[in-house]
């Protein structure tokens, strides 16, 4: 069986009313929200750090990256321990829960525009049934620049 041909598995989340997906290779744990130390002098969209069993690993908030407007966290919102470059970063979304199988043959090319998120930022869109999965590439989401300002954050 060729790489191709064989599914990709993925962590779901939710941001606003959109499905995304995240290959599960790239994702560590899922965490229930917690408190979060802010680092003066960061990008805005770097919510600080937290100390996750004994390692310090910055925290970003995707609906910010993204440019998608706040909403305060709950419940449902968990970090997502992603793994970018060697370098462990968690990811704020409002909810992930679910893992699935999917087909390559139904991945397509990103479309030109997906509302107000850089096309850089996705791999492809996964049509299932009745839902529409956004297949993020990870590693474009922080540029090599913004990894090195986390490198800082954590030594800081």
């Amino acid at each position: 069986m060729t790489i191709e041909t064989q599914d990709l598995k993925v962590i779901v989340f939710q941001l606003k009313n959109e499905e995304y997906g995240i290959p599960i290779e790239y994702v560590g744990s899922i965490e229930r929200m917690m408190d979060i130390t802010r680092v003066p002098g960061t990008a805005s969209f770097v919510k600080g750090v937290i100390n996750l069993r004994g390692v310090i690993t910055p925290i970003i908030d995707l609906r910010e990256r993204f440019g998608v407007e706040e909403m305060e966290y709950n419940e449902s919102t968990r970090i997502i321990i992603v793994t970018i470059d060697d370098k462990e970063v968690g990811i704020v979304v409002d909810s992930a829960n679910d893992v699935i199988d999917i087909n390559r043959g139904l991945i397509e090319p990103p479309p030109e525009v997906i509302g107000s998120i850089d096309v850089d930022y996705i791999e492809g869109v996964a049509k299932l049934e009745n839902r529409l999965l956004i297949l993020l590439k990870i590693d474009k989401v922080l540029t090599t620049e913004e990894l090195k300002e986390l490198n800082k954050v954590e030594r800081d």
